[in-house]
Formats: structure tokens, C-alpha cells, sequence
């Protein structure tokens, strides 16, 4: 009897864990209020274990992670054109996301997962386009 209700409350506990992740919405729109092709908001922060919900408001965008720009261990995902696509964020650090169509139009935003208040000096090494860097230094400042 003891042990049945040991692991009832230990099942309860995680399910009531699961109930504290939150979903967030990121819109992926032709024109925003930071201009043309973009993600709006531009910059989140979220604990581990959230999910982020990228919609598809406006055709021909997709959301994925920047190659290089992630927490070493971090799954890179690629989500569909024209598709709304649902990430659970569970390694802390930063992520670039990108529209890989409208990269180098600066259509990029971060995640940051956790309270690292800063992303790693290497994060904006490597070739992005002038517009992309821009954007991505903007969203930084404003977390």
C-alpha cells in the first residue's frame, strides 16, 4: 500500500512539474515593427523545458537554429516553409534562429534558455550577413 501511494505521488509530482512549462509564440512576418522580414519578438528569454511556437502569420519563412549558434549539446532543428513549428528549448545558453530564405535580409532573432545573462564571446563569430549581425547585436542588447 505504501509503495502504490509512493508512486502515485511521485507520478503527481511530475505531472504537475510538466504543468509549469510555458509556450511562447514567435511570428514570423513579411513586415514588423523593426521593418521587413522578421521575427517578432526579435529577442525572448525562457527557462528549460519551454517551447517556442513559431508561427507562420506571413508565407515563405521558416524558423531554424544557426549553425554554431547554440549551447554545445543542443539538438539544431529546421522547421518547414510555411509551417508553424514547436521547439522545446531544454539545453540553457543562446540560440540563433534564422528564416533561411531571408538571412541575409537580417531575418534572425535569440533565444536565450535559462539566466546566463550573456552569450559566450564566439556567439557572433563567423560569416553572418551585415543585415543578420545587425539584428542579431539589437536583440542581444535587449534581453
Amino acid at each position: 500500500m505504501l509503495r502504490q501511494m509512493t508512486s502515485a505521488l511521485a507520478l503527481g509530482l511530475a505531472l504537475a512539474g510538466a504543468g509549469w512549462a510555458e509556450t511562447v509564440e514567435v511570428k514570423m512576418l513579411n513586415k514588423g515593427t523593426d521593418g521587413a522580414m522578421v521575427f517578432e519578438p526579435a529577442a525572448i528569454r525562457v527557462a528549460p523545458g519551454d517551447t517556442v511556437r513559431f508561427v507562420a502569420t506571413d508565407k515563405s519563412h521558416n524558423a531554424e537554429t544557426i549553425e554554431g549558434m547554440l549551447p554545445e549539446g543542443a539538438a539544431e532543428f529546421v522547421g518547414d516553409m510555411n509551417k508553424d513549428v514547436e521547439v522545446t528549448f531544454d539545453a540553457p545558453g543562446f540560440y540563433g534562429i534564422r528564416c533561411k530564405p531571408h538571412f541575409a535580409m537580417g531575418m534572425v532573432m535569440v533565444v536565450a534558455v535559462g539566466d546566463e545573462a550573456a552569450p559566450p564571446a564566439t556567439f557572433l563569430e563567423g560569416r553572418l550577413p551585415k543585415k543578420a549581425k545587425e539584428r542579431l547585436e539589437a536583440a542581444l542588447a535587449g534581453l
